[in-house]
C-alpha cells in the first residue's frame, strides 16, 4: 500500500495541535538561542520532557551562555540537572562543551560534521539542532521517527540511521524539520511504542500497521459474573495522578483495583482520588510519609476490612490492605523489597512467611485473591537478563525459593496459568530506555488459593499503560 506522506503529514498536524509539546521544540519557540537549543537538546536525552523541562530551567538561571557555563563545575552541573538520565556523563560533556565551542569562536557550529565534534552531540543532537535553532533543513530522526515510518510502510528499515538516509531520498525538505517534532508528539500521545491506540488514530484506516500489536482497552470479553481486577504499583499515587491516573482506571474499568506504594497520606491526596467516582476507597498508608502505603478502590462496598498482618514491623510501613466481599477475599499486597545489598532479604522472608500464613487461614473460609508488587521475578522466563541478575534483589535463590515453596502449596499463579510466553514484564527500570527495549521484569502477581484455580477466567498485562515504572495487572475472576 502506497503512503500519501504529504497528506499523513498534513492530518497529523492538525491532530497534536492539543499534543504535549516536544521540550526541545518548546524552548526553540521560547527562545532562538543556539546555545540553550544545544544545551537542552543534550540533556534531553532518554530523559523525560518535564525533567528536561525543569533540569534546563535551572541550568539557565545559572549559565545563559557558554562563558557561564565555563564557570560552573562538574559536581555543581551535576546537582543542577539531576535527575536527567544519565546526569554525570552529560554533566561531564557540558563541562568540556565551552573550551570545545572555543575553537568555532564561542558560538554553536551550523554543519554536521562541526556539531559532531562537540561533546555528548550524535547525529540525532546534531540534525536538531541545525533545525531547531539554524531552521536549516535536516531531519532528525529518534525511536519515534523511525518507529512510525516503518509502521506506515514508508520506509523498511532497521536503524534510525538508516531511516534519516531513506528519507533524506523520499521526504520532501520541506517536512524535513516539521516531521521530528509531529511523530515525537503523535509517539508519545497516540501510537505509542507499546499498545498504540489505534482505536482512536486519525490515521487507522490508512496505516499499514506493520509489527503493530494494539492495546486492550475496557472491560471488552468479560462476561457476567466475572469481575475484573487490576493491581497496580503506582509509585506515588500523586505522580501517577499527573500521569493520567484517572483516564487508565477508566479505560481499565476494574471492579476492583488494588494499589502498591502510594506514597501517600489520605489526606495528601486530591478530593477526585480520596473519592474517585463510582468506587468506594480504601487506604492503609505508613506511618513514614512519602513511603510504602496500599489502596484499593471498589465498586461494591466491602463486607469487612483487615488492615495488616498482624506484626507491626510490616503495618507500620502499610504493606497489607484485605477487604473481605460475598465470596472471596481481595488481599493487596505490598511486598519489602530485599535492597541492593540485600540487607533486607530476612525481614522479607519474614513478611512472606508471615502474609502466606494470613492468607492460608483466610483461604479456610473463602476464596482468595491475593495481589500486588511481589518484588521477585519467580523464573528465568520472568525477567530479560536472568543470568546477569542471579544474585541480585529480586531475584536470588532465597527470594525465588519462597515463590517455589509458594506455589508447592497451591497459590497459582494467574498468568502463567494462562501464558507461558517469555517477554511479559510488570515493571521496568528508568534507565537506558529500558522499557522501549522491553529489558523488563515479571514482579506484580495476582495469584489465587488452589481450590479457586478454576475461577481464573483471563489473566494479563497491561504494558501500554504508563504512569509508573511499573504496568497494571488484571485478573478475571469468576464469583
Amino acid at each position: 500500500m502506497g503512503v500519501d506522506i504529504e497528506r499523513f503529514l498534513a492530518v497529523l498536524a492538525d491532530e497534536v495541535v492539543d499534543y504535549q509539546v516536544p521540550v526541545v521544540d518548546l524552548i526553540a519557540v521560547q527562545t532562538r538561542d543556539p546555545f540553550k537549543v544545544l544545551v537542552a537538546t543534550i540533556l534531553s536525552a532518554r530523559t523525560k520532557d518535564e525533567v528536561t523541562a525543569k533540569a534546563s530551567q535551572r541550568l539557565f538561571a545559572r549559565a545563559s551562555t557558554a562563558a557561564d557555563l565555563a564557570k560552573l563545575s562538574e559536581a555543581v552541573l551535576q546537582k543542577l540537572i539531576f535527575p536527567v538520565g544519565f546526569y554525570k556523563n552529560k554533566a561531564r560533556y557540558l563541562a568540556a562543551l565551552p573550551a570545545k565551542l572555543a575553537e568555532f569562536d564561542s558560538q554553536v557550529p551550523q554543519t554536521m560534521e562541526s556539531l559532531l565534534t562537540l561533546p555528548g552531540v550524535g547525529r540525532k543532537t546534531a540534525n536538531l539542532v541545525l533545525a531547531q535553532a539554524f531552521n536549516i533543513p535536516a531531519i532528525c530522526v529518534d525511536t519515534h521517527v523511525h518507529r512510525i515510518m516503518n509502521i506506515w510502510g514508508f520506509v523498511q528499515t532497521k536503524t534510525p540511521l538508516q531511516t534519516e538516509m531513506a528519507l533524506r531520498e523520499t521526504l520532501p525538505e520541506e517536512y524535513w524539520i516539521p516531521v521530528n517534532s509531529l511523530l515525537v508528539a503523535f509517539g508519545q500521545g497516540t501510537c505509542r511504542p507499546v499498545g498504540p491506540h489505534c482505536d482512536r488514530c486519525v490515521l487507522t484506516k490508512e496505516c499499514a500497521k506493520i509489527g503493530v500489536t494494539p492495546r486492550k482497552s475496557g472491560r471488552k470479553g468479560v462476561a457476567q459474573g466475572v469481575e475484573r481486577l487490576v493491581s497496580w504499583n503506582v509509585n506515588g499515587l500523586r505522580a501517577a495522578f499527573k500521569k493520567g491516573f484517572l483516564e487508565s482506571v477508566k479505560e481499565m474499568a476494574p471492579d476492583v483495583i488494588g494499589l502498591q506504594e502510594i506514597k501517600a497520606m489520605v489526606e495528601q491526596l486530591p478530593e477526585s482520588l480520596q473519592n474517585l467516582t463510582g468506587y468506594h476507597g480504601y487506604f492503609y498508608s505508613a506511618e513514614r510519609k512519602g513511603y510504602s502505603g496500599v489502596a484499593v478502590y471498589s465498586r461494591k462496598k466491602a463486607k469487612a476490612v483487615i488492615e495488616g498482618i498482624g506484626d507491626r514491623r510490616f503495618d507500620s510501613e502499610g504493606r497489607v490492605l484485605t477487604l473481605e466481599f460475598d465470596s472471596y477475599y481481595f488481599v493487596n499486597c505490598y511486598f519489602p523489597n530485599s535492597k541492593n545489598d540485600l540487607s533486607r532479604l530476612d525481614f522479607k522472608h519474614d513478611f512472606n512467611m508471615l502474609l502466606q500464613q494470613f492468607i492460608e487461614d483466610l483461604a479456610g473460609k473463602k476464596s482468595v485473591v491475593v495481589c500486588g508488587d511481589f518484588n521477585v521475578a519467580h523464573r528465568e522466563i520472568d525477567l530479560a537478563n536472568p543470568r546477569q541478575n542471579v544474585k541480585n534483589a529480586g531475584f536470588t535463590p532465597e527470594e525465588r525459593g519462597w515463590m517455589d515453596d509458594f506455589t508447592a502449596a497451591g497459590w497459582v499463579d494467574s498468568f502463567r496459568e494462562k501464558n507461558t510466553n517469555p517477554d511479559n514484564y510488570s515493571w521496568w527500570s528508568y534507565r537506558s530506555r529500558a522499557r522501549e527495549r522491553n529489558v523488563g521484569w515479571r514482579i506484580d502477581y495476582f495469584c489465587v488459593d488452589k481450590d479457586s484455580r478454576k475461577k481464573i477466567m483471563n489473566a494479563g498485562i497491561y504494558p501500554e499503560i504508563y504512569g509508573s515504572d511499573h504496568c497494571p495487572v488484571m485478573l478475571d475472576f469468576l464469583l
